[in-house]
């Protein structure tokens, strides 16, 4: 990548069907900016539905980036990804200081902020291996595997996805030392600044959410697209949540009804094991939350200077509006962003005026 200076990514994160794309669109509106996507689910165009990759309508709404742009039938990993998306922030940011990126896979998302963990190659035939235990005794019995070799891993890994628990297994087996073990090295620093959002609700909330979007997906027509799907069931881009379990069905290994309630199961156990928000987040914004009790800490004079900043005003206009000299908006600002609890991030206290704008 080229060197960058005063260059920001703003990354969503939060679980399913809490609103991450409609959040997406309107920062990249507001900052007049593009979206990459990095739901590993969406990538692919024979995937629509069971993956709820954003409407014709949202994606007009703003430019979008590696959305349905490649083929299940395509070997395609995070590796490939991370230098695809760094490939694209760096075009991006020829004409932008802001580009915003949307998550759903945790790991794809570290991927591009943070690099990934380097893993030598092993025998080709360890997957081949595994992915006849897998077919022949079920995913319960690679997970154990996993336990018994690497338990930081198993404790931490997305335990229900079969092609992570291969790969971390694949590693332990042919190296004989733990997938954990080449984790968290030193990697190569990002030339550009990281600022994660993070969306969360009440759990009852997102599990309702989550209820109806499988409700939704159903009635838009998921059993049918799964029945396409099924004869192409052994691709790994396949081995997802919505999709699995309907494939159940159609083998008569489950009744649809049944089928369906372990694809809400499944999202729900996911959301329950992923942890969305860490240190690294500057930004915490909640999905329920009613008039944001920190602006009660604001003065008058205060809340004016983050109503103007919230109608995009500079710290020069503002100044010139309230008659006060830029070194007093200035300091006004600091003591803002101090009593919001937000960083010293350039765009935090921008990005907050503008989602709360509502309540000015």
């Amino acid at each position: 990548m080229s060197s960058l200076k005063n260059k920001y990514l703003i990354t969503i994160v939060g679980p399913t069907a809490i609103g991450k794309t409609a959040l997406s669109i309107q920062l990249a509106n507001f900052f007049n900016t593009e979206i990459i996507s990095c739901d590993s689910r969406q990538f692919y165009k024979e995937m629509t539905i069971g993956t709820a990759v954003p409407s014709d309508e949202e994606l007009n709404a703003a430019k979008h980036h590696f959305i349905q742009n490649r083929s299940i039938f395509e070997d395609y990993n995070v590796g490939e990804f991370e230098r695809n998306a760094l490939t694209k922030l760096d075009s991006l940011f020829e004409s932008n200081n802001i580009v915003i990126m949307v998550g759903g896979s945790g790991l794809y998302v570290d991927a591009v902020i943070n690099g990934l963990d380097y893993f030598p190659d092993v025998d080709a035939s360890i997957r081949e291996k595994l992915n006849i235990e897998l077919k022949e005794n079920g995913i319960e019995y690679l997970q154990k595997q996993l336990k018994q070799l690497d338990v930081e891993t198993y404790q931490t890994i997305a335990i229900d996805n079969p092609h992570r628990i291969i790969r971390a297994l694949e590693i332990c087996i042919g190296t004989s030392k733990t997938y954990s073990s080449f984790k968290n090295k030193p990697k190569t620093p990002r030339n550009f600044t990281s600022i994660k959002i993070g969306l969360t609700a009440d759990r009852q909330i997102i599990y309702d959410r989550i209820n109806q979007r499988v409700d939704i997906m159903i009635a838009n027509g998921l059993l049918e697209e799964a029945k396409e799907l099924y004869p192409n069931r052994e691709l790994n881009a396949l081995q997802t949540v919505g999709y699995r379990e309907l494939f159940s069905f159609f083998s008569e290994e489950a009744t649809k009804e049944f089928a369906i309630e372990e694809i809400e199961t499944c999202i729900k156990h996911v959301v329950n094991n992923k942890s969305y928000f860490s240190e690294e987040i500057a930004d915490y914004l909640s999905a329920s939350q009613q008039k944001p009790d920190a602006l009660a800490s604001l003065s008058k004079s205060e809340l004016k200077i983050v109503k103007l900043i919230s109608e995009n005003k500079t710290s020069h206009d503002i100044a010139n509006e309230l008659i006060i000299s830029v070194r007093t908006v200035e300091k006004h600002r600091s003591n803002i962003v101090a009593k919001l609890g937000l960083d010293n991030k350039p765009t935090s206290l921008s990005i907050w005026a503008n989602l709360n704008k509502d309540f000015f």
